[in-house]
């Protein structure tokens, strides 16, 4: 029997905090020196996973649909910068009052001080920094979408292919054993209750951010069209609990598609918006990775303010448009600007990694969910201009 990798995360826990409190310091050790070899190769990867990703997805979004593609984008981005500020603003009003704010820092510089080191590393230098990866990534992006040869295009969607063979059977499978050394570590170094009441506070409300951030889509969806707002939420249901089991939204697609469409939205604005907001539009998200980051930014006593946070919420929002369709892409996309923007280091980066993944089903529920009212959105906006263009090219032929 398969197990998902939310109950593996969990099983990696449990096991890693009772390994913590029995296994001697060898024992540590020799998990401590696997989370130090994940780690570098998981440095190693990023500026590639960056690279792969953006560059041949601005690439496709820049060809093509035209209107369509500009106004599906258009509101799948201001969808997922609302959903971070959103996240923005109720992390910085509720997490100092939930959390010990420090509390991971105490009297040390690092919270990696309270780790144990492997019996020896070994070092993987990535091949480019990841500002050069991300700066590198739009220029050539921006480049495939203004030339007609498809050449490049064609090398980086195989460069995409080969980095998702890389998450799917290489980082994502060793995360749970990962996570387990991290807790383990954490047991050892007394720190592990303050990081388990951290999950469930956080968890909460993330869970609470995700719903209002639905209602939110669907009002402005419903107002908009003038559908009815609980119509159009019971209809696209199905969806949200096909993803909360799968955790792809490339999976849920064709539920998605269909359950949209129950909605009254055009069968080509569907089957156009459906399968571009799977892969652009990731709300749920955002307002995960959001919310963790300032947790853990709290927890470890740095300051977290609007200056700082608004543009790693704007650069997050591009970043999505790259985020691979595997349970834990968003969070593997955004690593790099966890560590340019925000400076966290590799056991900031694990504790992040376990807070996602955690709840990494109900983001992509919320995704696929939000997929519908940007449908609805852009068939109001757009759904007589295809009919004109149907119109014309039947007329046409």
């Amino acid at each position: 029997m398969k197990i998902g990798l939310l109950p593996r995360l969990l099983i990696g826990i449990a096991l890693g905090i009772i390994s913590g409190l029995v296994l001697p310091q060898w024992g540590i050790e020799l998990f401590a020196t696997f989370n130090g070899l994940f780690g570098n190769f998981l440095n190693f990867i990023i500026p590639l996973i960056i690279l792969a990703f953006i560059a041949p997805g601005i690439g496709e979004l820049g060809k093509g649909a035209g209107k369509l593609v500009g106004l599906t984008a258009s509101v799948a981005y201001g969808s997922t910068v609302l959903a971070g500020l959103l996240a923005f603003v109720v992390g910085s009003t509720v997490f100092p009052n939930i959390l010990t704010v420090g509390s991971l820092g105490g009297n040390f510089e690092n919270p990696e001080e309270f780790l144990l080191e492997g019996f020896f590393q070994v070092e993987m230098p990535p091949v480019m920094s990841v500002m050069t990866a991300l700066i590198l990534a739009f220029v050539i992006g921006i480049g495939l979408a203004s030339i007609n040869g498809n050449a490049l295009q064609k090398g980086f969607e195989d460069l995409r292919s080969i980095i998702e063979k890389v998450i799917q059977y290489v980082i994502i499978p060793l995360l749970p054993i990962h996570i387990f050394g991290i807790f383990a570590n954490m047991t050892y170094g007394g720190q592990v209750a303050t990081i388990m009441s951290t999950f469930i506070k956080v968890f909460a409300i993330i869970i609470v951010l995700h719903l209002v951030m639905l209602t939110l889509q669907y009002t402005t969806a419903s107002a908009i069209s003038k559908k009815n707002i609980f119509t159009s939420i019971k209809n696209m249901v199905p969806a949200y609990f096909t993803a909360l089991g799968t955790q792809s939204s490339a999976s849920t697609i064709p539920v998605t598609l269909r359950q949209t469409k129950k909605n009254n939205v055009k069968d080509k604005i569907a089957d156009f918006v459906v399968p571009l907001c799977a892969n652009i539009h990731l709300s749920g998200s955002t307002i995960t990775i959001v919310s963790a980051a300032m947790a853990v930014m709290f927890l470890n006593g740095m300051e977290v303010t609007f200056v700082e946070v608004f543009p790693f919420i704007l650069a997050l929002g591009l970043t999505m448009i790259a985020a691979p369709g595997v349970p834990g892409g968003a969070v593997m996309s955004a690593i790099g600007l966890l560590q340019s923007m925000l400076g966290f280091n590799d056991a900031m980066l694990s504790l992040m990694i376990a807070l996602y993944l955690t709840q990494d089903s109900f983001g992509t529920a919320t995704n696929v969910t939000g997929d519908g009212a940007i449908s609805i959105v852009v068939d109001k906006l757009m759904g007589n201009q295809v009919e004109t263009e149907e119109v014309n090219e039947q007329k046409s032929a």
